[in-house]
C-alpha cells in the first residue's frame, strides 16, 4: 500500500473501525457499482442488488485481507450477487430505458448539435447501443460492464467473475466485436 488513500488501505481502515474511510471507498465507487448492476438488470432490481452488495461489504470488514486490488474484491462480491439474482429469478425478456425527457422551452438559433434532428438521432444510436448491449450473452455483457463502468483490467474482470484471463478477454473481445456489428448494422 502506497498511500493512506488506497482503496485497500481505507478498506482496512474502515475494518478496525473509522467510518470516514467507508464513507470515501463508497463515493469512489457508488456510481460505476451502480450502473454495472443498472445495465444488466431492472432498475429497481440494479437498487437492490446495489444495496445488498454494499451490506455485504460491511458484513465482511472484518474479514477482508489485501489478496487483489478492492475493485476486483467488490465486484467479485457484485458478480456473485448477481449470479445469485439469475438464479432466483427468470432473466427478463426486454429492458426498459427511461426516455429522455423533452425540453419544453424554445430556444432560438440552437447549434446544430442541439437540433431536434441531431437530439433524436443522439437518443436513437443511445437506444440501439442499450439494445445491443442487452442483446450480448450474460458472461460478455458483463466482461464490457466492469471494463467500462468499473474500469477493471483483465485481470481484475478475471478475479471477479472466477474465470481464467484468457476467458476474460475472449468475452471482452466478442462483446466489443458483436457492439461494433449491431452500430455499423445501425448506420
Amino acid at each position: 500500500m502506497a498511500t493512506d488513500d488506497t482503496d485497500e488501505a481505507l478498506m482496512l481502515r474502515y475494518a478496525a473501525g473509522d467510518a470516514a474511510a467507508f464513507e470515501t471507498l463508497y463515493a469512489r465507487h457508488k456510481g460505476p457499482l451502480f450502473r454495472y448492476f443498472q445495465r444488466q438488470c431492472e432498475p429497481s432490481q440494479a437498487e437492490e442488488l446495489f444495496q445488498d452488495v454494499w451490506m455485504r461489504l460491511i458484513k465482511s470488514r472484518e474479514s477482508y485481507q489485501v489478496e487483489a486490488k478492492f475493485t476486483t474484491y467488490l465486484y467479485r462480491i457484485a458478480h456473485n450477487r448477481l449470479v445469485d439474482h439469475y438464479r432466483m429469478r427468470a432473466r427478463r425478456d426486454e429492458t426498459s430505458l427511461d426516455a429522455a425527457s423533452e425540453d419544453d422551452g424554445y430556444e432560438p438559433a440552437a447549434p446544430a448539435t442541439e437540433e431536434p434532428s441531431a437530439i433524436s438521432g443522439r437518443r436513437e444510436q443511445v437506444a440501439r447501443f442499450a439494445e445491443a448491449l442487452d442483446n450480448l450473452p450474460e458472461e460478455q455483457r458483463e466482461a464490457f460492464v466492469l471494463r467500462e463502468e468499473g474500469g477493471l483490467s483483465l485481470d481484475e474482470i478475471a478475479a471477479a467473475t472466477n474465470v481464467g484471463r484468457e476467458t476474460a478477454k475472449s468475452r471482452l473481445r466478442y462483446a466489443v466485436s458483436r457492439l461494433r456489428k449491431a452500430l455499423e448494422e445501425y448506420r
